[in-house]
């Protein structure tokens, strides 16, 4: 298991092997992006990445997802509607473009853009093998209306957070953002992990715990949210 965090937008993904499987969360910013991050971890797993779980629908951590042929690909319920209709896409390109990607790279990544096929509305276990298991819980809304976070047991536990925490600068609330229930969100967040487990945000170093609770209790102070 590991992360590697992205040149650009310095987005996280993450990298789980099982037995004759490789889970990605993520996909990175573009098709090109895509290609380097499952080249990269064949090269590390020693085979095809099998599954993909997608944290939520923004361009820097989908835009990659059509380089990953025949993978399985998980997202919470709704994100489907983001990512496989035409508005959702032209709004990804644009944003994408409006963040600094070459537009060329956008609309190639867009249009190729497929939506998940597995779709979670509370919590999946997925097997991935060797006796190795990930949970994908639909935590959401909070930094969109279709976040995923990925639970990897062991001591410590992993959760990668997607971008309901950033931790190389202040959240970001953008138009599809659900302000009202993104502390619940953190809450969620925090019972899935524990006290012990390690936090991977979806920007910036790993974090713990007491960090979390401390951007849940920010966001609920800046959005004007009683606990």
């Amino acid at each position: 298991m590991g992360r590697c965090r992205l040149p650009g937008w310095d987005c996280t993904t993450g990298l789980v092997v099982g037995e004759g499987t490789a889970l990605l969360v993520d996909a990175g910013s573009s098709l090109e992006e895509g290609a380097r991050l499952r080249a990269q971890a064949e090269e590390l797993s020693g085979h095809r990445v099998t599954h993909l779980a997608l944290t939520h629908p923004h361009f820097d951590h989908v835009l990659g997802t059509a380089a990953f042929a025949g993978a399985e690909v998980f997202g919470a319920v709704g994100v489907d509607t983001v990512m496989g209709g035409r508005h959702g896409r032209e709004e990804l390109r644009g944003d994408a473009v409006r963040q600094g990607l070459d537009e060329r790279l956008a609309e190639e990544a867009a249009d190729a853009l497929v939506p998940p096929r597995h779709l979670v509305s509370g919590e999946w276990t997925l097997d991935l093998g060797g006796g190795r298991q990930v949970l994908l819980a639909n935590v959401g809304p909070g930094h969109t209306a279709h976040d995923l976070a990925v639970l990897v047991p062991g001591s410590p536990e992993v959760v990668f957070c997607g971008d309901l925490v950033e931790e190389s600068g202040e959240p970001q609330a953008g138009p599809d953002a659900v302000p009202s229930q993104w502390p619940a969100a953190l809450d969620r967040l925090l019972a899935l992990g524990g006290e012990d487990a390690l936090y991977v945000p979806g920007h910036g170093a790993v974090v713990d715990a007491a960090f979390v609770r401390r951007q849940r209790d920010e966001l609920a102070a800046r959005f004007g949210v009683s606990r």
